[in-house]
């Protein structure tokens, strides 16, 4: 099968849909179904969302001050990683099986555009943990607290204004990071676009349709966090979850340009 490349003149010329408040639970639904369609791949994405959360926890517990960076680390990790899960789901959306050795292999058609995300995000990711680390030796600059010592720092009506801060830090790190790649790293996948472009139709979605963006946000975020109970074993379903029903989110929000075709199938 041929590959059908969408490369536009500009950013700003890719066609967006408006959305509406029950998208996001119909994307969950539709990612369920792909989930259940091929539940190998699921648990392979699965063991290594689990296995981040792993890392993260054992962080928090040795050097605290570190799981900032360390999350947003996570964070850029786990779209990327989630690339094998967008493939799994429009391999069905095309009428093929859903392979584990052809998501594994699905970015190496789109290594420029993806190599330039990468690199962006990056950067991102290290101002990130660079803020983090500023903000915890303000607010304790008679030395970092231990892991007790963040618990109670978080808890404590005295230190409001360091968790205002640093959820005030966190927040915007995260929802840039959220609004450049929500449909971004799917829409290479798909359209074999350039990374300015993806990255700029991603923003464009946020900002037409924040209310229900905002919902889809804050759904990864509550889903994500309820996962970590356990010892972060509901990652096993919640990650494969969150990955294919960001798929039907780009397929939803960007308007098709064509046939997608898959290369090398």
């Amino acid at each position: 099968m041929t590959t059908t490349s969408q490369t536009e003149s500009s950013p700003f010329t890719v066609s967006l849909q408006p959305l509406n408040w029950g998208d996001p639970l119909r994307w969950l639904a539709l990612g369920w179904a792909d989930l259940r369609a091929a539940p190998g791949v699921a648990v392979f994405y699965g063991c290594c969302f689990w296995g981040m959360a792993l890392v993260l926890g054992w962080v928090f517990r040795r050097q605290p001050e570190y799981v900032m960076s360390l999350a947003s680390g996570c964070l850029l990790v786990g779209p990327f990683l989630a690339m094998g899960l967008y493939d799994t789901s429009r391999r069905r959306q095309v009428g093929l099986a859903p392979e584990l050795g052809s998501s594994l292999t699905c970015w190496d058609r789109h290594l420029g555009s993806m190599g330039l995300l990468v690199l962006v995000l990056v950067i991102v990711e290290l101002l990130w943990g660079r803020a983090s680390l500023v903000v915890f030796a303000v607010f304790f600059n008679t030395g970092l607290p231990s892991t007790t010592g963040v618990v109670d720092a978080l808890l404590s009506p005295q230190n409001w204004s360091f968790v205002g801060v640093y959820l005030l830090v966190g927040g915007v790190f995260a929802a840039l990071v959220f609004s450049t790649t929500v449909v971004s790293i799917p829409m290479i996948l798909d359209r074999d676009t350039d990374a300015l472009t993806a990255a700029i139709t991603s923003m464009r979605v946020v900002l037409d349709n924040p209310g229900v963006m905002v919902l889809w946000g804050s759904l990864i975020t509550l889903m994500v966090a309820l996962s970590l109970w356990a010892w972060g074993a509901g990652l096993l379903v919640v990650g494969p979850l969150l990955g294919h029903a960001s798929w039907h989110a780009y397929r939803t929000a960007v308007r098709s340009a064509g046939q997608t075709g898959l290369a090398g199938a």
